[in-house]
C-alpha cells in the first residue's frame, strides 16, 4: 500500500496483479533512479511466485488550487475504503493469508484497518476476515512513533504553501506530527494485537536523509519500529524516505533485503489462515467495562434544563422539517439527520428537552437516546468522549446483550479496578459495532448544545455519524439523530435537514404564550400593552424574556405597578446587556458577587454547593470559617446564598452530585468575551484571570490554615489509606470541612496558573505551610502509595503535579534527582511517570542554571532534552520500572537507562532472578542504544553467564540481533566459544535460529554441530557461510547419527540439501542410528524435492534397506507419498517386491493402509507379487479385506491373479471378511 507520490506508471497488470482503487495508478518523479522498475508488478511475483498482488493508493498530496481539489478523507475513512476494498476482493477465499507491504502513512492506514477489523466480531464477521487472516506487515518508514517533515522551518514552509496556492489534506498530516493523539492510540491499541496474533513483522527504516530537512531523516529510527522484539525485525535500506521502495531490479541490493524477507515471511504458509478465537469476558468483566462508561454529571444538564411550558414548543411535532426526518420513505435522502440552529438564549436546549420527552412517550418501539453538551460543566461534560460513553451506557441499558461487544476490545490485562481508559476512537468503534448489531431496532438520538464542545472534535464527530448514517442506509438500519447548536461555528454535512428558530412562527408564538402565562400582572389593558411591548423587544430570545419575566413580576409583587412599563424600558434588549443591567444596578455585596463569579468562573471543577459557599466565606469573611452544621447552615440556606450571590445568574444543578453553574453559556460569554467582569471589577484593567486565580489561591490557603487537625483529633501516624478507620476520618473530614478537598487539591493549581499570567508566586512557595498541606494530603489520599512522606520536597510535589511554572518560581538548591523515599523517588522521575511533560522540562532548565561551566552528565541530558522535547523519556504512572533498571535495559528505554546511569547509583552488573545483568538483558531483545551505553561505561562485565550458563554473546546470536554481537565482539574481551549449560555456543545459537554470526564443528549436549543445526532449521544463509569456511565436517553425525543432509532431507529444506551436495564430500546413503539414509527420511516425510534432488546424483542406493528392512519405496508405500513413490519406481532399479523384517513388501504396506493410489501404482508395473505374505501369512487382499480398503480389494481381483482361497498361517479364508463375497 502506498500513498500518491510513491505511485509509479504501470502497463496493464499481469494476472496475479491489480489494483484495488484509482490512486493505485500514478506517476513517479523523473528524477528518480529507480523508476524503470515498479517492484509490487515487476519484480514481487517473481520473489513470491504463489502470491496475488494486489495494490491499493491513497490521496495525501498536497496539490495546487488550480488543480484537482484535495482529499478531506481522514485516516479513518481511508482505512475503512481500504477494508471494505479489500474483503470484496477476497470474497472468494476469506481465509487465504494476507500481508501487507506498506510505506510511510500506509502503515498507520493498515494498522487502523486491522484494529478496525479486529473490532467486528458482532456484525460484519467477514471484514473481520482480513484482520484473521493477517500474518504478517512489512513496513517501510512508517512513523508509527510520530514523523513531522515540517519540524524545520514549519511556519516559513506553511506560509510558502500558502502564498503560492497550494493546500494539503491537514487531517493526514496532523496524524503525522508526533504530538498526534491518535498516532499514541493507535501505537498503543496495535502492539497487542500484533502480539497475540503472533504476526511476522519487518520494519525497514530509512538510512538517509533529505536536503529539505537539513539531511536529518523523515522518520527517524526511534519512530520506524514497534519496538515488538518477540514478532519484529528490524533492517535498514540505504534510501531516503521517498525512494526506499524504489528499487531498480532484482539485483538492487536493497532489493534483496526486502526479498529474502518476504521469503521468510512467506515461509511454509497454510493454505488457510486459521483464526486465533480471542477470548471471551465473564459477564462480571463486562459489568465492570459497562459501570466503567459512567461519570458524575452523566444528565447534569438534561436535568438542569427546566421542562417545556405547557403551551409551548409543540408546534415542533407539525414542522414539515421534523416530519421528514421521521418518515422513513425520504431516510436514504437526508440519511438522519435534522439539524436545530438557533442564536444563544433563543430556547434551543429547552426544545430538545422537549423533543426528546414527545419521543420516549409515543415512540415505545424505539430506542432513543440523548446527550445534552455543557460547556460550564466538568471535562467529560463538554467532550465527544463523555457523549460517546453516555450513549453507549443508554444503548446497553436498552439492549444488555450487546456488551458482547467488549469481547472485541482484546484486552491483553484486564484494567486495574475495571476502570479502562476510554479514548475516542475505542468509544466509536464500540459505537459503530452496537449499531451494526441493532438489526431491525431503530434508535433516535437527540444531541444538544454542539457549540459547547471543542470544534475538532465536533466535526470528528459530526464526520462519524454521517459515516453510521452510510452503513445504516446500506444496511437498512434506522439510525437517527437530531442535533442542535448556535449558527456558529458552521459546519457542513453532506446530507441532512435543518430548522432555523429565528423566524419559525411556532417559536414567536411559545414566547406569545410563555408572557401570556407566567407575567402574572393581570389583563387589563395596560397589562397587554406591556406584554405586546416584552414580546417585541425579545427579538426571539427566549432566555431574555424569562429573565425580564421574573423581574417585571418582582415588581408588580411590591406594589409597583404603576412603574411597570418604565421598567421594561429601562431593561436593555439585548442579552448581553440585560446580564450587564443585572450585574450592576444593584451595588451591595459586591465583592461577594465578584467571588462568587470568579469561582464558578476559574475554578478547577464546578463546585458543589456546599463547596462553593465556604470557598466565598474563605474570602469574605474567613473569621467565620467553623465545621459546617448542616442544621444550623442547611442546603436550601446555601442554594439561596449563592443565588443572591450570583445575583441570579447562577444555579445549583439538579443532578445526582448537584454542582454550581451559570445559568446559561451566554453569561459566561458575556463576562470573559463581552468584557462583562470588567463591569463589576474594573481593578485589574483587563487582565482577569492572573488576579482571579491570586483571589482563589489565597482563599485555598485560608481555609487550610484553620487548625482543622485540632477539630478532628486526628491521630498521629494516620491510620492505613485502605483501612476503615482511614475512611471514617474521611467522611469526618469532608462533612465538617466540604471545602477542604478542593482547596488541598487545587491550591497549588491556582498558584501556578497565577503565575502563568505574572504574579509571582515566590514568596507564596516560601511560606507555603508545607507540613500542614502533606498531612492534610494525607488524610485525604484513598491509596496508600499515593501518600507522602513527612520529608517530602516542595519540589518533588510541584512535579508530581506537573506544576512547571511553580517550579521555574520555587528557587532550590537541591538536584531533580535528589533521592526520597517517595513514590517516585525523586522530583524528574516523578514528572517522568506522571507523564509531566512540562515540569520535566522545567526541572531540566533548572538544572541548566546551576551549570557553572563544564556540564554533568545530567545536565548534559537536560540539554539534549530541552533541545527536541520529543526525546523526553515516558513511563507509564502504575510502573516501577524506575526502581528496577534491568527492566528499563530489558524494554530498550536508553533515556531512562541514561538517566539512571546519571544518577552514580546503579550497579551496572546487577543481576535478577535469571541471573541476567543489564547489559544481558539489553542484549537478548536486540536494543543496540541501550548495548552500546553499558559498554561505554568500561564497568560490565561482557563475558557474565546467566543461570543456564548463556552469555551475552550466546542471547545476542539466538536472537539473531547481529548489532548487538558486533558490539560485542568489538570489546576484544569476549569468549566467542564459551559454552552454555547445554552445551551450546553462540555460533550454535546463530545457527539453530538463522542468525549469521567460532569453533565451527563444535557440538552441543546432544552431538550437533552449527551445520546440523542450521540445517535441521532450513537456515540457508547460514550453511553457505559455514560450508564456506572449509572447515565444517560435512558428514558429522549426531548422537542420533543424523548428518546434515539427514536433518535437510528429513525437513524438506531443498536449499541446504542443494548447498551440501554441491560440496561434492557428502555421503549421500550415510545411515543414521536406525539404519535410515537420506532418501528414506524424504521419502518417508513426502519431500518430494528432496528425493529427486537425490535421485539427480546417481549415486543413492535407492533400495537400501534402514534396521526395519524398509526401503524408501516401502517407506512412501506405507505413508502414502504417491508422488515419491512415482519418482522411485520411474527409476526403473527399485525392487517392488522388497521385503522388510515382517516379510512385508510395498504393495502389502499400501494395501493395509489403504493407500489406493499407491497401490495402482505399484500394480501397473506388472512385477509385483500380489499374493506375497508376511510373516502372519496375510496377503495384500487379507490386509484390505480385514481393514475394510474396499476399493484397494477390488483393485487386487481386477487384476485376476489374486487367490481367493488362500489362507493365512491360521488356516482362515480371507474372502469372508470382506462385504464382496458374491463377487469372489
Amino acid at each position: 500500500m502506498r500513498s500518491e507520490d510513491d505511485n509509479v506508471e504501470a502497463s496493464e497488470p499481469q494476472h496475479k496483479y491489480r489494483r484495488l482503487n484509482p490512486f493505485s495508478t500514478a506517476h513517479q518523479g523523473k528524477d528518480s533512479a529507480h523508476s524503470a522498475v515498479y517492484w509490487p508488478r515487476d519484480l514481487l511475483p517473481t520473489t513470491v511466485p504463489n502470491a496475488q498482488v494486489l495494490t491499493y493508493g491513497y490521496d495525501t498530496n498536497i496539490r495546487h488550487w488550480a488543480g484537482q481539489p484535495v482529499s478531506h478523507n481522514t485516516v479513518r475513512d481511508i482505512a475503512w475504503d481500504f477494508l471494505v476494498a479489500l474483503e470484496a476482493i477476497r470474497r472468494a477465499k476469506p481465509t487465504r493469508p494476507l500481508l501487507f507491504v506498506v510505506h510511510s502513512l500506509g502503515g498507520i492506514i493498515v494498522k487502523e484497518l486491522l484494529r478496525r477489523s479486529s473490532g467486528l466480531c458482532q456484525g460484519q464477521k467477514r471484514l473481520r476476515a482480513v484482520f484473521e487472516s493477517t500474518i504478517g506487515i512489512m513496513f517501510f518508514g512508517t512513523p508509527h512513533g510520530g514523523a513531522d517533515p515540517r519540524r524545520f522551518l514549519q511556519h516559513a514552509a506553511e506560509m510558502v504553501v500558502k502564498a503560492i496556492g497550494y493546500t494539503a489534506n491537514e487531517q493526514i498530516v496532523k496524524t503525522l506530527l508526533p504530538s498526534s493523539e491518535r498516532l499514541r492510540e493507535l501505537r498503543d491499541e496495535f502492539v497487542p494485537l500484533a502480539q497475540e496474533q503472533q504476526w511476522v513483522i519487518h520494519s525497514f527504516q530509512e538510512e538517509l536523509g533529505i536536503m529539505a530537512l537539513g539531511s536529518r531523516k523523515v522518520v527517524e529510527d526511534t519512530s520506524s519500529y514497534l519496538n515488538i522484539p518477540t514478532v519484529e525485525t528490524t533492517e535498514h535500506i540505504r534510501r531516503n524516505h521517498m525512494a526506499m521502495c524504489r528499487f531498480s531490479g532484482p539485483d538492487d541490493a536493497e532489493y534483496k533485503k526486502v526479498a529474502a524477507a518476504l521469503r521468510r515471511m512467506t515461509t511454509n504458509l497454510p493454505e488457510n489462515r486459521v483464526p486465533n478465537p480471542g477470548a471471551s469476558l465473564t459477564m462480571e468483566q463486562r459489568q465492570q467495562l459497562r459501570d466503567s462508561l459512567k461519570f458524575d454529571q452523566i444528565d447534569a444538564r438534561h436535568m438542569s434544563i427546566k421542562i417545556a411550558h405547557a403551551k409551548t414548543c409543540k408546534w415542533l411535532k407539525k414542522k414539515d422539517e421534523y416530519l421528514d426526518w421521521l418518515n422513513p420513505s425520504k431516510f436514504p435522502e437526508h440519511h438522519g439527520f435534522l439539524w436545530v440552529r438557533g442564536n444563544p438564549g433563543t430556547g434551543k436546549s429547552t426544545l430538545m428537552k422537549f423533543a426528546l420527552a414527545q419521543a420516549r412517550r409515543t415512540m415505545k418501539e424505539r430506542i432513543i437516546l440523548s446527550f445534552f453538551f455543557n460547556a460550564r460543566g466538568g471535562a467529560l461534560e463538554k467532550s465527544t468522549v463523555g457523549m460517546y460513553r453516555s450513549l453507549l451506557l443508554q444503548l446497553l441499558d436498552s439492549i444488555p446483550a450487546l456488551d458482547a461487544m467488549f469481547d472485541s476490545l482484546c484486552l491483553i490485562a484486564w484494567p486495574r479496578d475495571g476502570h479502562m481508559q476510554w479514548s475516542v476512537e475505542l468509544l466509536k468503534d464500540l459505537f459503530e459495532q452496537a449499531v451494526q448489531s441493532l438489526g431491525q431496532s431503530q434508535v433516535i438520538c437527540f444531541i444538544d448544545a454542539l457549540d459547547e464542545c471543542d470544534e475538532d472534535q465536533i466535526r470528528d464527530m459530526l464526520s462519524f455519524f454521517e459515516h453510521i448514517g452510510e452503513l445504516a442506509v446500506v444496511s437498512n438500519t434506522r439510525f437517527q439523530v437530531c442535533i442542535s447548536s448556535r449558527h456558529y461555528p458552521y459546519i457542513t454535512i453532506a446530507r441532512g435537514l435543518g430548522l432555523v428558530l429565528e423566524g419559525q412562527e411556532g417559536h414567536r408564538q411559545d414566547i406569545t404564550n410563555y408572557i401570556d402565562t407566567e407575567l402574572k400582572i393581570g389583563h387589563s389593558k395596560a397589562a397587554e400593552e406591556i406584554r405586546a411591548e416584552l414580546q417585541t423587544k425579545a427579538t426571539g430570545i427566549f432566555m431574555w424574556v424569562v429573565l425580564v419575566v421574573d423581574i417585571l413580576n418582582k415588581e408588580h409583587d411590591r406594589g409597583r405597578i404603576h412603574t411597570l412599563r418604565k421598567r421594561l424600558r429601562e431593561i436593555p434588549a439585548g442579552l448581553h446587556d440585560l446580564f450587564r443591567d443585572i450585574l450592576t444596578r444593584d451595588t451591595r455585596d459586591k465583592d461577594e458577587l465578584i467571588l462568587c463569579i470568579q469561582w464558578v468562573l476559574f475554578a478547577k471543577k464546578p463546585l458543589r454547593p456546599e463547596e462553593l459557599y465556604y470557598a466565598v466565606l474563605a474570602g469574605t469573611e474567613p473569621d467565620s470559617l467553623e465545621p459546617w452544621d448542616q442544621k444550623l447552615t442547611t442546603l436550601d440556606t446555601i442554594r439561596r446564598f449563592i443565588l443572591d450571590s450570583s445575583k441570579g445568574l447562577a444555579e445549583t444543578t439538579k443532578s445526582k452530585t448537584p454542582v454550581v453553574q451559570f445559568i446559561h453559556e451566554s453569561v459566561r460569554d458575556f463576562l470573559l468575551k463581552d468584557n462583562g467582569l470588567q463591569e463589576i471589577w474594573p481593578d485589574p484593567g483587563g487582565r482577569f484571570q492572573g488576579p482571579s486565580h491570586e483571589r482563589l489561591k489565597e482563599c485555598c490557603l485560608k481555609y487550610i490554615s484553620t487548625d482543622i487537625a485540632k477539630s478532628l483529633h486526628l491521630p498521629e501516624p494516620l491510620p492505613v489509606a485502605s483501612s476503615e478507620d482511614a475512611a471514617s476520618l474521611r467522611d469526618l473530614a469532608q462533612q465538617s470541612y466540604p471545602f477542604l478537598e478542593y482547596a488541598v487539591h487545587s491550591i497549588l493549581h491556582h498558584a501556578d496558573e497565577a503565575e502563568s499570567e505574572d504574579i509571582v508566586q515566590l514568596d507564596f512557595l516560601q511560606s507555603f505551610p508545607l507540613q500542614s498541606w502533606i498531612n492534610m494530603h494525607n488524610l485525604l489520599e484513598r491509596y496508600q502509595a499515593r501518600r507522602l512522606t513527612s520529608e517530602a520536597s516542595l519540589l518533588y510535589i510541584l512535579a508530581e503535579r506537573n506544576l512547571a511554572r511553580l517550579i521555574q518560581a520555587h528557587f532550590s538548591t537541591s538536584s531533580p534527582l535528589e533521592a526520597s523515599k517517595e513514590r517516585y523517588e525523586n522530583p524528574f522521575f516523578a514528572a517522568l511517570a506522571t507523564e509531566s511533560t512540562d515540569a520535566t522540562q522545567a526541572l531540566a532548565k533548572l538544572e541548566l542554571c546551576k551549570s557553572t561551566g563544564l556540564l554533568t552528565s545530567f545536565q548534559r541530558l537536560c540539554q539534549s532534552y530541552l533541545e527536541d522535547s520529543n526525546q523526553i523519556p515516558k513511563l507509564s504512572r502504575n510502573s516501577l520500572l524506575l526502581k528496577k533498571p534491568i527492566e528499563l535495559a530489558k524494554q530498550g528505554k536508553v533515556e531512562l537507562t541514561r538517566l539512571l546511569l546519571a544518577t552514580g547509583k546503579v550497579e551496572v552488573n546487577t543481576r535478577d532472578h535469571r541471573g541476567q545483568t543489564l547489559l544481558s538483558q539489553a542484549a537478548e531483545n536486540g536494543h543496540e542504544a541501550v548495548v552500546k551505553l553499558l559498554l561505554a561505561t568500561g564497568k560490565v562485565d561482557v563475558n557474565a553467564k546467566d543461570n543456564l550458563g548463556q552469555t551475552l554473546l550466546s542471547q545476542a546470536a539466538e536472537n539473531g540481533h547481529k548489532a548487538v554481537a558486533e558490539l560485542l565482539l568489538a570489546t576484544g574481551k569476549v569468549d566467542v566459544n564459551a559454552k552454555d549449560d547445554p552445551g551450546w555456543t553462540p555460533l550454535s545459537w546463530a545457527a539453530r535460529n538463522g542468525h549469521k554470526a567460532v569453533d565451527v564443528d563444535a557440538k552441543d549436549n546432544l552431538g550437533q554441530t552449527p551445520l546440523s543445526q542450521a540445517a535441521r532449521n532450513g537456515r540457508e544463509a547460514i550453511a553457505e557461510l559455514l560450508l564456506a569456511t572449509g572447515k565444517v565436517d560435512v558428514n558429522a553425525k549426531d548422537d542420533s547419527g543424523w548428518t546434515p543432509l539427514s536433518w535437510a532431507a528429513r525437513n524438506g529444506h531443498k536449499a541446504v540439501a542443494e548447498l551440501l551436495l554441491a560440496t561434492g564430500k557428502v555421503d549421500v546413503d550415510a545411515k543414521d542410528n536406525l539404519g535410515q539414509t537420506p532418501l528414506s527420511q524424504a521419502a518417508r516425510n513426502g519431500r518430494e524435492a528432496i528425493v529427486e534432488l537425490l535421485l539427480a546424483t546417481g549415486k543413492v542406493d535407492v533400495n537400501a534397506k534402514d534396521d526395519s528392512g524398509w526401503t524408501p519405496l516401502s517407506q512412501a508405500a506405507r505413508n502414502g507419498r504417491e508422488a515419491i513413490a512415482k519418482l522411485l519406481l520411474a527409476t526403473g532399479k527399485v525392487d517392488v517386491n522388497a521385503k522388510d523384517n515382517s516379510w512385508q513388501t510395498p504393495l502389502l504396506q499400501a494395501a493395509r493402509n489403504g493407500h489406493e493410489a499407491i497401490a495402482e501404482l505399484l500394480l501397473a508395473t506388472g512385477k509385483v507379487d500380489v499374493d506375497a505374505k508376511d510373516n502372519f501369512g496375510q496377503t495384500p487382499l487379507s490386509w484390505a479385506a480385514r481393514n475394510g480398503h474396499e476399493a484397494i480389494a477390488e483393485l487386487l481381483l481386477a487384476t485376476g491373479k489374486v487367490d481367493v482361497n488362500a489362507k493365512d498361517d491360521l488356516g482362515c479364508r480371507f474372502h469372508g471378511l470382506l462385504g464382496i463375497g458374491t463377487r469372489l
